[in-house]
């Protein structure tokens, strides 16, 4: 009878055991750190990509914004002449020709809306948490700082509009009104009819003239406070993308 002799297996040490447990671990904790790495890269590549986006954003904001605040300044300007125009009027009520200018310069406010294509996208995809601490906090600030200004431009600017334009209504003749009414001041350039084609006034009402000299007097004086606000918006804007070309080396 045969006797078959089972090869004797030799038992592994703890060192052995150890050796093969370590360069596992270390194999997985590389391939970790490894994704990890390459995660972080990407993300802050995508940061990147926001704050060259931000930038062009910016860019476009302060171009209108400019636009904008010389419109503005055209109408105080214009705005100005209101003081001897009303004691024109006031001491004959058919020399009403220097109101002309004055309407078309009070019917309508120029809007700034910012340009918020790449705050949208922060804001939807978690994009903030990509960027430096210092990079999200000026963004918030700017985004702040538009917020109330848009709040003015839409509550005391614009009332104040339609409070000169609703007494105009009352006080104005439809006929000789009607062609200034019905430029656009928002062309480009407002080169707008302002010429009156006969005497303005509807009736020899002089409260309710007076009431528009001291509604466009206000009116006057908000264009001037919101002309402030876009200056501080405006500069804010252009303070971020030198401050973003200067850290983030953008050509």
């Amino acid at each position: 009878m045969e006797v078959h002799h089972h090869p004797q297996v030799e038992k592994k040490s703890f060192k052995e055991y150890f050796l093969e447990f370590l360069m596992i671990f270390l194999a997985v904790t590389l391939g970790f750190i490894a994704e990890n790495v390459r995660e972080r890269i990407k993300e802050g590549e995508q940061g990147e990509q926001y704050i060259r986006s931000l930038v062009e954003d910016l860019e476009a904001d302060t171009a209108r914004m400019n636009n904008i605040i010389r419109f503005d300044e055209a109408k105080i300007t214009a705005l100005g002449s209101m003081y001897s125009c009303y004691d024109t009027v006031s001491g004959d009520l058919k020399a009403t020709s220097c109101m002309g200018i004055l309407i078309k310069y009070s019917k309508v406010n120029r809007p700034f809306i910012i340009n918020d294509r790449t705050l949208t996208q922060l804001a939807n995809a978690g994009g903030y948490r990509l960027l430096e601490k210092e990079d999200a906090d000026s963004i918030l600030s700017y985004e702040e700082m538009y917020r109330s200004t848009y709040n003015f431009e839409t509550t005391i600017y614009q009332d104040a509009q339609n409070n000169v334009r609703n007494t105009l209504n009352e006080l104005a003749s439809f006929k000789v009104v009607s062609p200034l009414m019905n430029v656009s001041s928002l062309s480009g350039g407002d080169t707008g009819i302002s010429e009156l084609n006969g005497p303005l006034l509807f009736s020899g009402d002089k409260a309710l003239l007076n009431k528009w000299f001291n509604q466009l007097q206000l009116y006057l004086r908000i264009t001037k406070a919101q002309r402030t606000l876009l200056n501080a918006l405006d500069a804010k804007a252009a303070s971020l993308i030198i401050f973003y070309r200067n850290n983030h080396h953008l050509g």
